[in-house]
C-alpha cells in the first residue's frame, strides 16, 4: 500500500489543500492520503489554534465522497507537541506492509535538516515535495549537503498548478466578513458560519 501523509493545521483547510493532495495521489500513485491535523505544531506553539476536533471535523467535510482520502486524528489525542518523524514511526510500526510517502511544500524542505531526526524521517517516508507551476523546482542541494547526496534519492518532486489561497487569508476574510465561496467546500464554510469561527479576529 502506498500511504501518503500530509500534515498541516488546516485552519482552516482550502481547495490548495485539496488539490496538493489530489495531484500527490495521482503522480505519485498512492493509494490513499490521510490528512493528519496537528494538535501542538512545534513551530507554532506561541500562536493561536483552532480546536483540533473544529478542524478535522471541516477536514472530513471537505473530503466527504472522496474514497482515497481519510482524515486522522492522532496528533490531536496528543497533550504535548507533535513530532513528524514520531508519528511516522507509529505508522510505519502499525503497517510494516506500507510505503509511506510524506507530502509538503517546497518552501517547508528549506527549513527540512532542522526537523527533528531529518534522516530518520527519510528512512521512513519519502518526501513529496510540492511546487506550484510557475516556481523552480525544489533545489535538493541544501538537503544534500546536510544529510548525504543519498537524501535526494528519497524525495520523490511534484508540480501542481498555482492557487494562491492560504489558511490565514481564509481566517482574515471570515474576520472582515467577506466571502469564501470557491476557496474552501460549501461544507466547511457552512460550518465557520454555524460554529462562528475566526470572528472574534475582527
Amino acid at each position: 500500500m502506498r500511504l501518503g501523509i500530509f500534515g498541516g493545521t488546516f485552519d482552516p483547510v482550502h481547495y490548495g489543500h485539496l488539490l496538493l493532495a489530489e495531484q500527490c495521489r495521482e503522480q505519485c500513485q498512492l493509494d490513499e492520503v490521510w490528512f493528519l491535523p496537528s494538535g501542538a505544531p512545534p513551530h507554532k506553539l506561541e500562536q493561536p489554534i483552532t480546536p483540533g476536533a473544529a478542524r478535522a471535523d471541516m477536514l472530513e467535510l471537505a473530503i466527504a465522497g472522496h474514497d482515497r482520502f481519510k482524515v486522522d486524528r492522532r496528533e490531536l489525542r496528543k497533550t504535548v507537541p507533535s513530532f513528524t518523524v514520531e508519528t511516522l514511526a507509529e505508522l510505519e510500526q502499525e503497517g510494516p506492509q506500507r510505503e509511506l510517502f510524506f507530502l509538503m511544500g517546497a518552501d517547508s524542505l528549506r527549513d527540512f535538516p532542522a526537523w527533528r531526526e531529518p534522516a530518520r524521517i527519510l528512512e521512513l517516508a519519502r518526501l513529496v515535495v510540492v511546487n506550484r507551476a510557475d516556481e523552480p523546482l525544489a533545489d535538493l542541494r541544501d538537503l544534500c549537503r546536510a544529510l548525504g547526496d543519498d537524501a535526494a534519492s528519497r524525495v520523490q518532486l511534484v508540480t501542481i498548478p498555482r492557487v494562491d489561497f492560504s489558511s490565514s487569508d481564509l481566517r482574515q476574510r471570515v474576520a472582515e466578513q467577506r466571502s469564501l465561496r470557491y476557496m474552501t467546500p460549501r461544507a466547511v464554510e457552512c460550518y465557520l458560519e454555524t460554529h462562528v469561527l475566526y470572528r472574534s479576529n475582527a
